[in-house]
């Protein structure tokens, strides 16, 4: 372990090589890690987990690493164990250092991380970010001052703008480990101490330690102290900042939050479901690739004289035809929009509002109001939604919420048809519709919450201020996640195509229909052309739903047909790609249990309406 006020490289044995960027939520890190690197960044996942790390150097050649945003540095939740893991290799590393990010209007859930870093004894310097938004509060800091009490360089910055980035950079070679002599309670100082030196095992992320909440509670009141001293209060407020705080409270409002909910995830859902899935798609897979990629590679592949090879890429099971189509022309318009939406609603400051508002209705079903932005991706793309679950903070609650979306949550051109078949029935059967798939998530999810092991976090948010996003950040963060998107999710689809091009050349296609048309016709009382439009749907789910509504549109469905066909393809496995974006998510064992599930489950449901439709007296036509 280095000594308090050890400046980093002064034993000689190494210069700085690498330092890793710590801080609570919403402060500006990554902000701040675009301004040090210029964008010359990669996104992972950390080794053994679904957590995005992003990793960039500096113009002389640093590398600088951006850990998740942490409230805590005895960890809590996954997000929090991945900066864990990454400080112990700062702490066993003589070339790294720490540089922590701190709001400015918040010093004190920042300060708490800085005495946590001095009892993890680690070099780190403090940046004050933000200062701009601090001095329209009319608050200020004594940042010299600051220096004398914790020991190590302290500099202001406003990331953003790239004001005191480098000064900032500069103070990094005399990086040093915060001084923090202040006591603990005796059953909590040896716990951490266990912890934090790597003698003891980490706290359960299901069932924290009882210490670990005393812990926190010491240790913000320690800052809570420092804060009071180096910061003055609050003059008056200018204009900017306090319409500001006027929104954040309105934001939150028992009342009047609910409003401004409604309207952000009617926001999100038309440009993401509507504007992404709905326009762009049209154009890019109508126009770009139907009208000239897509002819332009079956015309290039016209001359190969290997019939294999040309339906292998080009064929109705394709890898360019289908594969890439799929995740170029249809999913990608929407990831693009969905992360552009993401990256404003996190910039504003509205998206732990959002969660805060949510959290009572989804602790019905096991879930917290972190999980209302999965659901409602949705809403636009189930397999992108699978993959923002990694936010949820327990295992548990990830397995629920990809269990839910994969069951009910139907996607934006699935959803677009079904809607479409609506009109085709009276407004009393839509009902039953929606009143059976909100009926079966809601089940679903109380059993889900007994049944499945582990427990949900506590839902605690820190509610940053309410700003104007800042258009450089968020498409900086979006052009990041996207080239993520572009490594790790296309190959699944391009896999996906491979996999049903093995099954038409072999024929078992066509056996599968066979095998599903008693399924179809007795229980759910469909026509038997019926079993390929849910095989169909397996494949693509909105291209099932497409021929239902074919055979609506044409009379061969009578109105409980409609209302069960409706159900089915609803609750029905979603396409190929989200299973395989589930495996990858989840292991492919969740993948199979969750598929064993649905497949059944989806057709006893539909059967069941059948029948209680039937008893109602819906008959007929449509």
């Amino acid at each position: 372990m280095r000594e308090p006020g050890r400046a980093i490289g002064a034993d000689g044995r190494s210069s700085l090589r690498r330092v890793v960027l710590v801080g609570n939520p919403n402060v500006g890190k990554s902000a701040l890690f675009n301004a040090l690197t210029g964008l010359r960044a990669t996104v992972s996942n950390y080794p053994g987990t679904t957590v995005e790390t992003a990793h960039g150097h500096t113009p002389d050649g640093l590398e600088v690493v951006d850990a998740p945003g942490v409230n805590s540095l005895v960890p809590t939740s996954e997000d929090e164990r991945v900066t864990w893991d990454l400080l112990r290799g700062v702490k066993d590393d003589p070339g790294a250092a720490v540089l922590q990010v701190a709001d400015a209007k918040n010093l004190r859930r920042g300060l708490m991380l800085t005495l946590q870093l001095g009892h993890f004894g680690i070099p780190t310097v403090l940046g004050v970010n933000m200062t701009d938004e601090a001095e329209a509060r009319g608050m200020s800091a004594d940042l010299e001052g600051l220096e004398v009490a914790l020991g190590v360089p302290v500099r202001a910055t406003v990331a953003t703008r790239g004001t005191g980035v480098a000064e900032l950079c500069a103070a990094l070679s005399q990086a040093r480990t915060p001084r923090n002599h202040l006591p603990l309670p005796d059953d909590v100082a040896g716990p951490v101490a266990a912890i934090l030196d790597g003698t003891a095992p980490l706290p359960s992320l299901e069932t924290p330690p009882a210490f670990v909440a005393r812990y926190h509670e010491a240790m913000l009141g320690h800052a809570g102290e420092i804060e009071r001293r180096f910061t003055a209060s609050p003059r008056a407020d200018r204009r900017g900042a306090a319409f500001s705080r006027a929104l954040g409270r309105l934001a939150v409002h028992p009342v009047w939050g609910w409003p401004l909910l409604v309207a952000a995830l009617v926001a999100v859902y038309e440009i993401v479901g509507v504007f992404g899935a709905g326009t762009l798609v049209g154009l890019i897979e109508d126009g770009l690739f139907g009208r000239y990629l897509n002819p332009w590679a079956t015309a290039l592949f016209a001359h190969v004289p290997s019939a294999f090879v040309r339906d292998l890429f080009v064929g109705p099971y394709g890898v360019i035809t289908v594969g890439l189509t799929y995740g170029l022309a249809i999913i990608l318009p929407i990831v693009v929009t969905f992360f552009l939406v993401f990256g404003v609603l996190e910039d504003s400051g509205y998206l732990p509002r959002l969660a805060a508002m949510s959290d009572r209705f989804f602790r019905v079903m096991g879930l917290s109001g972190k999980a209302v932005l999965p659901m409602v991706l949705g809403l636009g793309c189930d397999t992108m939604a699978t993959m923002t679950t990694r936010i949820l903070p327990t295992r548990k609650e990830r397995i629920l919420a990809t269990l839910l979306l994969a069951l009910g949550v139907p996607c934006s051109a699935q959803l677009g048809v079904i809607l479409a078949m609506l009109a085709w029935v009276p407004a009393s059967a839509g009902l039953v519709w929606f009143t059976a798939v909100l009926g079966v998530m809601m089940v679903v999810g109380l059993l889900g919450r007994l049944l499945i092991p582990g427990s949900a976090a506590p839902f605690v948010v820190e509610l940053p201020p309410m700003r104007r996003p800042l258009a450089s950040n968020v498409l900086a963060k979006t052009a990041a996640r996207v080239e993520w998107y572009l490594k790790e999710a296309v190959p699944l689809f391009i896999l996906g195509t491979l996999l049903l091009f093995v099954l038409d050349r072999v024929h078992a296609l066509g056996v599968l229909i066979r095998l599903g048309e008693p399924v179809v016709s007795g229980l759910l009382g469909l026509p038997r052309e019926a079993a390929e439009a849910f095989l169909v749907g397996f494949l693509r789910r909105d291209f099932g739903a497409t021929r239902l509504f074919d055979m609506a549109r044409s009379g061969a469905l009578d109105t409980v047909q409609i209302v069960v066909a409706m159900v089915t393809i609803t609750l029905f496995v979603p396409c190929i790609a989200n299973v395989f974006v589930i495996a990858k998510e989840r292991g492919a064992r969740t993948a199979a249990w969750m598929v064993g599930f649905i497949f059944p489950f989806a057709f006893l449901v539909g059967g069941l309406v059948r029948v209680v439709m039937r008893g109602l007296g819906f008959w007929g036509a449509p």
